[in-house]
């Protein structure tokens, strides 16, 4: 183990040509800029991240949380390595506790990687137990893990409910083997991260702008001849180059792979009077989600009636539920008001109407009427939140279908759309 204390930087500016400090290459904050973007204060969205936690610690009285899912490890840390490698070796966490202590155990020799983070008091090394990194021995290091842990919550007078968001079967068998009452962490953190604070709008604004530059690049290169993952890689290309991160799906389809939806990207050639069809689902600047679909007439072609059809249905369907989103507003009412799919794309819709969005897709799912949970989500909107507008339209015995989605903000009197990439007036009769 391993064990520092990083120096305070909490009343520094972010330095953002500081590679240590932030992905987004200078060309970007300066491309940025010159359009009008506003870049976020990290150190505000620190704060206010650690913040939003603690109160929400304190409202469910839970004296402790202990992380290991990598976007909450981000959440409360701002620490983002080895984010993907860890989402399948739980090689990392985090401890949050209810007077503010965090630690965080990071990946071996990589101390100096949290060096400019301010609210980590601690860091260690050797978190959890996965059998590729132990073997035959990942029962003893589970229990050795779990004993750590308990020592850190003794030391700090804390007895009351901890919250864990996942575990390994192994590091799960040690704690509850414990005296500890554990608890779900991830509803903790899912409710602390679903009001997103100005800073951190100012930071997604600043993520959909590179996204739908990436957008434009894609747009820019489609051709006929071109396969299905050659213009997924302009995505990747764009947002790595800009200083953004990664991208959780590869859902990308043309022609008659998008019927039904959910298609990965393939080698398939696309070609000319086909749509094609994608979902970004891209962590873009500053880590943050930009989850947006749109379809593509492919080529010089006029588009058919059945793809002028589907398009506009779905055009209908995102921009009149997008209306629905205010505060105040029940997550019940977003499921059983607004736009109705006509009865014959009913069978294939998309499994969501509206979906959270902040680091990763997030709380609340909004889905449609017949597949309401009961008692799931009766919450009601409040300003801060985001939500993924989305529709997809295809027949049951289509060829193709249509998939758009747009990502929109609820304001104190109503909403924004923070999607501004245009629709293909080709596909909208225009």
């Amino acid at each position: 183990m391993t064990k520092i204390t990083p120096l305070r930087r909490s009343g520094e500016m972010i330095n953002y040509y500081d590679p240590n400090e932030v992905f987004v290459t200078p060309a970007m904050t300066s491309k940025l800029q010159s359009l009008g973007y506003k870049l976020p204060n990290l150190n505000k969205i620190r704060h206010y991240r650690r913040d939003r936690i603690l109160k929400e610690m304190e409202k469910r009285k839970v004296d402790a949380l202990l992380l290991f899912d990598p976007l909450n490890i981000r959440y409360a840390t701002d620490s983002s390595n080895m984010q993907l490698w860890t989402a399948h070796n739980l090689a990392r966490a985090a401890l949050v506790t209810v007077d503010g202590y965090v630690i965080l155990w990071d990946f071996t020799k990589c101390e100096h990687m949290t060096a400019h983070l301010d609210l980590i008091d601690e860091v260690r090394t050797v978190a959890g137990s996965f059998y590729f990194e132990f073997g035959d021995t990942v029962g003893e290091q589970a229990k050795s893990f779990c004993k750590e842990v308990q020592d850190i919550l003794t030391s700090r007078k804390l007895s009351g409910p901890i919250g864990i968001d996942r575990m390994d079967t192994d590091i799960a068998k040690a704690f509850f083997a414990t005296d500890l009452n554990i608890i779900a962490g991830q509803t903790v953190m899912e409710h602390a991260r679903v009001i997103k604070s100005p800073d951190e709008i100012l930071a997604m604004r600043c993520a959909v702008a590179g996204c739908e530059m990436a957008m434009a690049e894609m747009e820019k290169a489609m051709q006929p001849g071109m396969a299905e993952v050659e213009l997924w890689s302009v995505l990747h290309r764009e947002n790595i180059a800009q200083g953004g991160e990664w991208i959780e799906t590869r859902i990308l389809a043309s022609g008659p792979r998008t019927n039904p939806w959910m298609s990965e990207a393939s080698g398939r050639i696309m070609n000319t009077g086909e749509i094609m069809a994608f979902d970004t689902d891209l962590i873009g600047l500053f880590g943050i989600c930009v989850d947006t679909s749109r379809t593509w007439l492919v080529g010089d072609a006029d588009a058919r009636p059945e793809q002028i059809e589907m398009y506009k249905i779905a055009h209908e369907h995102i921009e009149t539920n997008a209306t629905l989103l205010a505060p105040g507003v029940p997550m019940r009412d977003l499921t059983f008001k607004g736009h109705e799919l006509p009865p014959e794309y009913q069978a294939k819709k998309y499994c969501v109407k509206m979906h959270g969005v902040g680091l990763c897709d997030e709380f609340p799912s909004i889905y449609y009427p017949d597949n309401y949970i009961e008692g799931a989500f009766d919450y009601h909107l409040e300003p801060g939140m985001v939500l993924c507008v989305e529709a997809y339209v295809g027949k049951d015995d289509g060829v193709e279908g249509v998939k758009l989605e747009n990502q929109v903000l609820v304001t104190e009197t109503g909403f924004e759309n923070l999607t501004v990439y245009p629709y293909d007036e080709r596909l909208l009769g225009n």
